[in-house]
């Protein structure tokens, strides 16, 4: 299975946005990192989004970039900020024949699931950047010996875009 982990981009502060969705910045960067994404190939059989407005709104740039139907998107509560990991891994076992599989969530989340997927009994730690996307191949689901296959930076994901 393929696992991208992406964490939603910046957003608006409570006081303009009580449900903190995306900043004009956050969607630009967003799409960009969707853009980069499709030109390079990369499509999903699920996207697993936070039940959170940025993330939501993540998930469907993204969807759209890749050409993934929008109404496909799951929402779980399984891949929220404070889930543990464990949980969330569980919640991609149970995804019968997904093989590229989406995460559009929150820190410390996604850092705590590439962690859990790619290191037992230690932690590996994963730097995070809004609008960043990582590829973690696993053969089997729960495992601590998946492969980091990339990481890429908003700047990156933009370069690649233009």
């Amino acid at each position: 299975m393929e696992i991208y982990l992406m964490q939603h981009g910046p957003a608006l502060p409570k006081e303009q946005d009580p449900e903190e969705g995306l900043n004009p910045e956050g969607e630009a960067r967003i799409r960009a990192s969707g853009q980069a994404l499709k030109k390079m190939g990369v499509a999903f059989d699920v996207i697993l989004s936070s039940p959170k407005k940025r993330s939501r709104q993540t998930a469907a740039i993204v969807a759209e970039a890749v050409g993934f139907p929008a109404e496909k998107i799951v929402e779980t509560k399984k891949v929220k900020a404070m889930t543990p990991p464990e949980e969330t891994v569980q919640a991609l076992s149970e995804l019968l024949g997904a093989e590229r599989v989406l995460i559009a969530g929150h820190l410390p989340s996604v850092a705590e699931v590439a962690s859990f997927l790619l290191t037992e009994g230690s932690r590996a730690i994963v730097q995070f950047e809004m609008g960043g996307c990582c590829l973690i191949d696993v053969e089997q689901l729960p495992t601590h010996s998946g492969r980091l296959r990339w990481y890429l930076t908003p700047a990156q994901l933009k370069l690649i875009a233009s």
